[in-house]
């Protein structure tokens, strides 16, 4: 009697660091355990999770505006210079700015005061009129003027000059340097111009996000993509934001695995197979090779879930745990695919066997003393 009391003890005593994997999965399977989903990993399961959780591209987006040629807003300043053959019908002394043509020219620029396209996108040109800019390049502006001064000016000639530029920025914010706005020039500057323009990012390539905003779209990837792949530094269009973000990543092993704490990984993520090794991967004496669990929330349309969701959180997320089974070969390569996300919860079960291990330790542990005293 004292020794079943003895053994009742024991396994009441018995300590562990989570549920077995027949208890995991048994929770999660009972009917009244109906709002976690139970999938176990293999290679189409992580291919459809990759395919609907494919991050767009910045090479996807509309191409950039005006990114082969510059053209004209509203508030910009610009310079007009018209020209017009002797005998100059009109801008012969007119009093504006007069710029002879070298030595023996025979023709003068008039070279027009700076003025501001206005918030209608004109600008005024004697005797052209209200002459539209905003929206068009400087090539197009010209080919107005002189249309409009065609049959009054004798031969005339027009050079528009944006001196300038407030309308064709780009944002750059966040985790840079310097915040600022940034010009747009006819060259075409690039994602990666435009961080090198606010000093550059603050926190190390791996940990840092550039998130690109353009009209009512806006993407993110990691730097050191945008850097690996040319087709990502992208041309900028003129109000463009760039954001850089330092937003740290995490996972949380815990159960037979190396080590238990929250392990932060890189901006361009990493796979299953990557974590369980920064966890020290699997305890040879403690942990159940097919109990390797991924506790997490995710959108309703990540998968075809194996029974209809019953529970979900305000945003929409359905809890789900994944299970890796170790013992087929095939999960190696399974799991080198399964990409882990922030807040992903990492746990490794305790063999069957090792908790009869421990159970019988604690039964040695208190039976000896007893048989001793009795001795």
């Amino acid at each position: 009697m004292a020794g079943a009391c003895v053994m009742l003890a024991a396994c009441a005593q018995i300590p562990t660091s989570g549920p077995s994997t027949e208890a995991a999965l048994d929770a999660a399977r009972a009917p009244g355990a109906a709002a976690v989903q139970v999938v176990d990993i293999d290679a189409r399961v992580s291919r459809e999770l990759a395919q609907n959780r494919r991050q767009r591209l910045f090479s996807e987006l509309p191409p950039a505006v005006g990114a082969a040629e510059f053209i004209v807003g509203a508030g910009d300043g610009v310079e007009v210079s018209i020209w017009e053959a002797p005998p100059a019908m009109l801008f012969s002394g007119t009093g504006l700015l007069e710029v002879p043509l070298g030595a023996a020219a025979t023709s003068r620029a008039t070279v027009l005061p700076e003025q501001v396209v206005d918030a209608q996108g004109f600008i005024t040109v004697p005797f052209a009129g209200r002459v539209p800019a905003a929206g068009r390049s400087a090539r197009a502006i010209q080919a107005d003027i002189v249309a409009r001064l065609r049959g009054r000016a004798h031969q005339p000639e027009a050079v528009v000059r944006v001196v300038r530029n407030a309308s064709s920025v780009v944002t750059v914010v966040g985790e840079v340097v310097t915040n600022l706005r940034l010009p747009l020039t006819p060259s075409g500057e690039r994602l990666l111009d435009a961080l090198a323009a606010a000093g550059g990012a603050r926190q190390p390539v791996n940990k840092t996000m550039l998130q690109l905003t353009r009209g009512s779209e806006h993407l993110s990837l990691p730097l050191d993509r945008v850097i690996r792949d040319p087709q990502q530094n992208v041309r900028l269009s003129a109000g463009d934001v760039i954001t850089a973000i330092s937003q740290p990543s995490s996972f949380t092993a815990l159960g037979a695995t190396g080590k238990n704490e929250e392990i932060p990984f890189e901006a361009q993520g990493i796979t299953l197979a990557q974590a369980l090794a920064r966890a020290g991967g699997l305890l040879d004496t403690r942990s159940d090779a097919q109990g390797v669990f991924i506790f997490r929330y995710e959108p309703q349309n990540a998968l075809e879930w194996p029974r209809r969701p019953e529970f979900m959180t305000a945003e929409g997320l359905v809890p789900v745990v994944y299970r890796l089974d170790l013992r087929n070969p095939a999960s190696f390569f399974v799991m080198q695919g399964f990409a882990v996300r922030d807040k992903d919860v990492l746990y490794v079960s305790n063999a069957p066997l090792s908790e009869v291990q421990k159970f019988l330790n604690l039964v040695f542990s208190l039976t000896f003393p007893v048989l001793n005293l009795v001795r």
